[in-house]
């Protein structure tokens, strides 16, 4: 059975820091792709960042380059995403899913772990 499990998010000022980690079981982790997304109230679901296991190769969506890094430890089966400078914009519930490559479909989701970014 495919798990992910989503944790270390909380309350930050802004200017502050958060990483958020994804524990994943269930395939094999290099075979995959992990994608981190976010929904705030109100509006629709965005896709934040992503990572392909097998070659490392990353992608952000344009609103957090520069202040996010999406990164994996393969040998935890772990996906990090570590975001600075963060904004209240950042203000969501964020959740991990599961993809085959980061162009394709996810289909396999966390539960989400909320991050609030207060001014």
């Amino acid at each position: 059975e495919v798990q992910l499990v989503e944790s270390g998010g909380g309350l930050v000022q802004a200017g502050g820091s958060l990483r958020l980690s994804c524990a994943a079981s269930g395939f094999t982790f290099d075979d995959y792709a992990i994608g981190w997304f976010r929904q705030a109230p109100g509006k629709e679901r965005e896709g934040v960042s992503c990572i392909n296991i097998s070659d490392g190769r990353t992608y952000h969506t344009d609103s957090v380059k520069g202040r996010f890094t999406i990164s994996s430890d393969n040998a935890k089966n772990t996906v990090y995403l570590q975001m600075n400078s963060l904004e209240p914009e950042d203000t969501a519930v964020y959740y991990c899913a599961l993809a085959t490559y980061c162009s394709g479909g996810f289909g396999s989701w966390g539960q989400g772990t909320q991050v609030t970014v207060s001014s």
